[in-house]
């Protein structure tokens, strides 16, 4: 069987899962191992997706589930994207803790949260779990946020777009060879489906790791922040940065690397860019591209929005605000 999940398009063979581990072709039809199994389960400030100028201020439930189809080196949740390495079927099926996505709606709208994320682990991989919830909670008025290494398949992405507001997508580089050495995917259908997202009116801002010694480079932090540019200046940049972690251990990214980045994506014309992980002033407040008014502070997870319309410039902050 072919899944069309993602852009691997797996060839499954009978009583075999795919790349990520998850999805199994028993008696020729597919199976989602983790469908109702949430294996990572909180409710989060938006910020922390991270989401910017998606409802700033506002919680998001989130929850994931375990797999993954990248073998990233330096994954922060690999417990959770490699669970598959090293456990056999009944223990995926049987990982994290039961939520329907009726459960999962219901208990937004009992606790007044807006929006409901699917992150932790990518969404692409459990894609009914996930398309299920996003369609039930479209039903309810809540809104749906994938955070994902943009790897879907497009089939994939047209069927969940009626039901999707928005997508933090991870651009891990700039280099096909990073993609194919240290991800195990490759980086051209995470551009096309940067550019597409954006097209069709998904709300999307993008995070890049940058990793000591790996895809640091001046020539390749521009190449990536020219890119973004390109498709719009509006697109919100997120460098962010590395400390060590799974198979990686590289030194953790210096203050003056992620500066210099800032200074990259600025000057490639992107209207937002932001530095996290790090405690660097004003680097993750967001200012009028027009007169450079300070619009929306940031101390960590606390949000001083005055307005998203520039009282000065009238300039309106792309995204998605309350009125």
């Amino acid at each position: 069987m072919e899944c069309l999940a993602c852009n691997h398009h797996c060839k499954i063979s009978p009583d075999k899962t795919g790349i990520c581990g998850v999805r199994k072709n028993i008696d020729g039809k597919l199976k989602l191992l983790v469908y109702g199994r949430a294996s990572a389960l909180n409710v989060d400030p938006i910020e922390k997706k991270p989401l910017f100028h998606f409802y700033p201020g506002t919680e998001i439930f989130s929850f994931g589930t375990v797999g993954c189809n990248f073998r990233c080196e330096f994954c922060q949740n690999w417990d959770l994207s490699q669970y598959h390495k090293t456990h056999d079927t009944s223990f995926i099926e049987n990982a994290g803790e039961e939520l329907s996505p009726e459960d999962a709606i219901q208990y937004c709208l009992e606790n007044g949260i807006p929006s409901i994320a699917f992150t932790y682990n990518e969404p692409a991989i459990f894609f009914e779990y996930a398309y299920d919830t996003a369609k039930l909670a479209k039903e309810n008025g809540l809104n749906t946020v994938y955070v994902s290494n943009g790897f879907e398949s497009r089939k994939a992405l047209e069927k969940i777009k009626p039901y999707l507001d928005a997508i933090n997508v991870d651009l891990k580089a700039w280099s096909p060879e990073f993609y194919l050495k240290i991800c195990g995917a490759r980086i051209e259908p995470v551009k096309e489906n940067i550019k597409w997202i954006w097209k069709n009116g998904i709300w999307m801002e993008v995070t890049t790791l940058v990793i000591t010694n790996k895809n640091d480079s001046e020539d390749e932090l521009k190449s990536i922040a020219e890119f973004l540019a390109k498709i719009s200046p509006d697109i919100p940049w997120h460098i962010s940065r590395y400390h060590p972690a799974y198979k990686m251990d590289e030194p953790v990214t210096p203050a003056e690397t992620l500066l210099k980045a800032y200074e990259i994506g600025k000057a490639a014309g992107l209207n937002y860019v932001y530095v996290g992980n790090i405690d660097l002033p004003d680097k993750e407040n967001t200012h009028c591209p027009g007169c450079e008014k300070l619009m929306i502070s940031r101390t960590g997870y606390r949000i001083d929005l005055k307005s998203h319309i520039c009282p000065k410039c009238k300039i309106e902050l792309p995204g998605k605000f309350h009125k």
